[in-house]
């Protein structure tokens, strides 16, 4: 089912090789990807990584995140981040749908959810700037970023509310950041667009 329209394109001519890909990206959510080390791992030439990918993003199935890398030293540049639309696809490509308490990857999951329905609700509402992440080379992140109009909104996922997360000092004195704000499981029905 899940190849089926990948495959209609007529452009796969290594199932073996996507669904490897497949597998790879939903251990990496979260992470940031390589198309060369992903490469590496599915015994593929880059170009046929990058052209799958491609094809996954029009099929729904993958979106990019891409580093904002503006005037900062020391940022990521060129990284990016893929995410899967539904959690499910993710969950059946790597054989696991335990209870998220039982999950060494909960967070990943957490994430992946949030940003998806994040996305999803955007391009509903006819959102027309840019979503990325950010991240330093000295580990200072933030988990989803918007851009309209040359303003930025920041936001930081925590699944658990153990400690306070805060958006990156360096981050907020080198944008024009009009928002900023921790999403939790307490307060997601507003970020991602449901009413009460």
């Amino acid at each position: 089912y899940l190849y089926k329209d990948i495959l209609s394109f007529g452009l796969v001519k290594k199932p073996v090789v996507l669904d490897k890909l497949l597998r790879a990206l939903a251990l990496q959510i979260g992470s940031e990807v390589s198309y060369h080390e992903l490469s590496q791992m599915v015994g593929a030439d880059k170009e046929t990584v990058e052209r799958y990918i491609d094809l996954l993003e029009k099929a729904f199935i993958i979106f990019k995140l891409n580093a904002l890398s503006r005037n900062v030293r020391n940022e990521i540049k060129k990284g990016k981040k893929i995410y899967f639309y539904d959690n499910g696809i993710r969950n059946a490509l790597i054989g696991n749908f335990q209870s998220s308490e039982l999950r060494t990857d909960a967070g990943a999951l957490w994430e992946n959810f949030i940003i998806s329905e994040r996305v999803k609700y955007l391009n509903y509402s006819g959102f027309y700037g840019h979503y990325y992440f950010w991240r330093t080379t000295q580990q200072q992140e933030i988990d989803f970023i918007e851009e309209i109009d040359g303003k930025f909104s920041a936001y930081e996922f925590k699944l658990r509310n153990k400690k306070n997360k805060k958006i990156s000092r360096t981050f907020l004195n080198n944008y024009p950041v009009e928002i900023t704000k921790v999403i939790t499981p307490d307060n997601i029905e507003e970020f991602v667009g449901i009413q009460s």
